[in-house]
């Protein structure tokens, strides 16, 4: 019904950049929230950064003034840029968007992508 398709990770060198997309598709009436989560191996998934359709966001400590995250309301499309990256920020990066499929149903879904992995080198 609804697919997210994340793309832009790769392995950097710490101190570098990247910029993670994720565009929803499918049976969509209205998205809510999205946001991105990470999960290193022998962890627990943890939230990284999240934006309402609104604009409001809020960001993990350890990403605070180093990621920032933006949507584009009109392409369904959440996006994470990742600056002065450290080890430590290793890990599979998912998106999850917050869904109604239909305007004759008030429920509200949330949906994950596959995942796109993060490497940061010392």
């Amino acid at each position: 019904q609804v697919q997210l398709v994340e793309s832009g990770g790769d392995l950097v060198q710490a101190g570098g950049s990247l910029r993670l997309s994720c565009a929803a598709s499918g049976r969509i009436f209205s998205v809510d929230t999205m946001g991105w989560y990470h999960q290193a191996p022998g962890n627990q998934r943890e939230l990284v950064a999240r934006i309402t359709s609104g604009g409001r966001t809020n960001y993990a400590d350890s990403v605070k003034g180093r990621f920032t995250i933006s949507r584009d309301n009109a392409k369904n499309t959440v996006y994470l840029q990742m600056n002065s990256l450290k080890p430590e920020d290793t890990a599979v990066y998912y998106c999850a968007a917050t869904v109604r499929t239909d305007v004759r149903d008030s429920l509200w879904t949330t949906y994950w992508g596959q995942g796109t992995q993060v490497t940061v080198s010392s």
